[in-house]
C-alpha cells in the first residue's frame, strides 16, 4: 500500500489535465520561469557594490534650557 504504481500516477496526470487543461499549466510553468529570471537577476544586482553611499543625516538642535512651567504638577482645585 506504501507504494504508487504507474496507474496511480497516470490516473492522477489525467486528474490535473482534466481540471487544469494544458493550457494553464503552461501559463503557470512560464510564470514560474519568470518567477525565477527574476530571481536570479535580483541576486545578481544584489552583488554590486553601491556606488557612493550618502552620507548620514543628521538634524541639530539648541539645548538652551527653557522657563520651568508651574503648572506641571499641580492639581487644579
Amino acid at each position: 500500500m506504501g507504494s504508487l504504481s504507474i496507474w496511480h500516477w497516470i490516473l492522477v496526470i489525467a486528474v490535473v489535465l482534466l481540471l487544469f487543461g494544458r493550457g494553464k499549466i503552461s501559463d503557470l510553468m512560464g510564470d514560474v520561469a519568470q518567477g525565477i529570471k527574476a530571481f536570479k537577476k535580483g541576486m545578481q544586482d544584489d552583488d554590486k557594490p553601491a556606488e557612493k553611499p550618502e552620507p548620514a543625516k543628521s538634524i541639530e538642535h539648541n539645548n538652551t534650557p527653557t522657563a520651568a512651567r508651574s503648572d506641571v504638577g499641580s492639581k487644579a482645585v
